[in-house]
């Protein structure tokens, strides 16, 4: 029977709201704590915490596995991972955490040593990050954009290898190609990159001119994003294969446009629903009346019935904003507020002051709203 998993929050012993240089402090204590080489008498065990702490840090590290989480819990994840919840390309980034200070291969399982070869195999390249700014109206109708982006390209002379065309990279004397320099102390293997090689296992006796053995040149490149309709602050459009270049001639990483709204001056908006107040007259609510009310998609009559309160809230379906993931239109949600005027002519307090005279001394209505009434004489007494 299968254990049941813990919550990653209470792995980590950190709050649900903690940041993520919280999160990151505190896995860095859980793995120097449960590193099996710390834990020479009981090493099944710490590396089962170990394990547990970067399952944890490996999805509340990350914003988008964090959200599922928060959400479906453990269930989530398994179902957007295909029953995988580690990425294990986060091993990538631990020496930033750990100070480079353990050898992670043998916690893993991954055999002493295959790091520092597997340095030498292409790697895929880093993400990107491009942030545009849209108007409201651009992004409820959708926008198509041209953006240049600078990004690392695979070297065309060397083809990525880093080498001066007609040779090849050699072996590191230094670390025999491990990519690696290790020293034992006590209980520990200490394990370093190598100073020589920087980690690649081999050095460049003849460096490509064009790239200077780097196997990558920077560029710009102009590409056509389609922002589609019905976007708000935060979401993000991906361009796969459009980030940096990989190492050793590598995959490319992915390209991520994060999306900016403005605000409008009129119209509030919670997801595809959208809001505004429109002011009536005192006429207009008490006799009724035919207003127009400013949409997206143009002016569009909205009837207000006779005897309309000040905040009573009209919906206008399908006049709110697009799904951006194709899931129909929102409404637009018109609340009216009654306007009392400031200043009137001779005339108009006239013609309010006999309209007061119907009115008995109660404040009620002849015939209007009288159940309200009785009840709030009720109330008060």
């Amino acid at each position: 029977m299968a254990t049941a998993k813990r919550d990653f929050y209470e792995v980590l012993s950190v709050s649900r709201e903690a940041s993520g240089e919280e999160i990151k402090s505190a896995y860095r204590k859980a793995a120097l704590r449960w590193h099996p080489d710390r834990n020479p008498d009981n090493k099944h065990e710490a590396g089962e915490k170990f394990r547990e702490a970067t399952e944890a840090y490996s999805v509340l590290s990350d914003a988008q596995k964090r959200q599922i989480y928060d959400t479906y819990g453990h269930a989530g994840l398994s179902s957007a991972a295909g029953g995988q919840t580690v990425d294990f390309s986060i091993f990538e980034g631990l020496q930033d955490i750990l100070g480079d200070f353990f050898q992670m291969d043998d916690v893993f399982g991954f055999g002493g040593g295959r790091r520092g070869r597997g340095s030498r195999r292409p790697q895929r390249g880093a993400d990107l990050r491009y942030d545009v700014t849209l108007s409201f109206e651009e992004a409820a109708a959708g926008k198509k954009l041209r953006i240049r982006v600078p990004r690392a390209e695979m070297c065309d002379v060397c083809s990525g290898s880093g080498a001066k065309p007609g040779t090849s990279p050699v072996t590191c004397m230094m670390c025999e190609g491990r990519g690696q320099v290790r020293h034992q102390q006590s209980f520990l293997v200490i394990a370093r990159t190598c100073p020589q090689c920087l980690g690649s296992g081999r050095v460049l006796r003849d460096p490509c001119p064009n790239c200077r053995g780097a196997g990558r040149t920077e560029r710009d490149r102009s590409l056509d994003v389609e922002i589609p309709a019905g976007v708000e602050t935060g979401m993000r459009v991906r361009l796969p294969g459009e980030g940096e270049a990989g190492i050793n001639a590598g995959p490319r990483g992915d390209l991520y446009v994060l999306v900016e709204v403005r605000e409008h001056p009129f119209f509030d908006r919670k997801g595809t629903e959208m809001f505004c107040t429109v002011p009536i007259t005192i006429t207009q609510a008490a006799l009724g009346a035919e207003i127009r009310v400013p949409t997206m998609s143009g002016e569009e009559k909205l009837k207000i019935p006779e005897g309309t309160q000040s905040g009573h809230v009209f919906r206008l379906k399908g006049k709110g904003l697009p799904s951006p993931h194709g899931h129909g239109r929102g409404s637009l949600h018109v609340r009216v507020a009654v306007v009392t005027p400031d200043k009137l002519s001779r005339e108009q307090k006239r013609l309010l002051e006999e309209l007061a005279a119907t009115f008995d001394h109660d404040n009620r209505p002849a015939e209007r709203n009288s159940s309200l009434f009785e009840k709030v004489k009720d109330i008060f007494g």
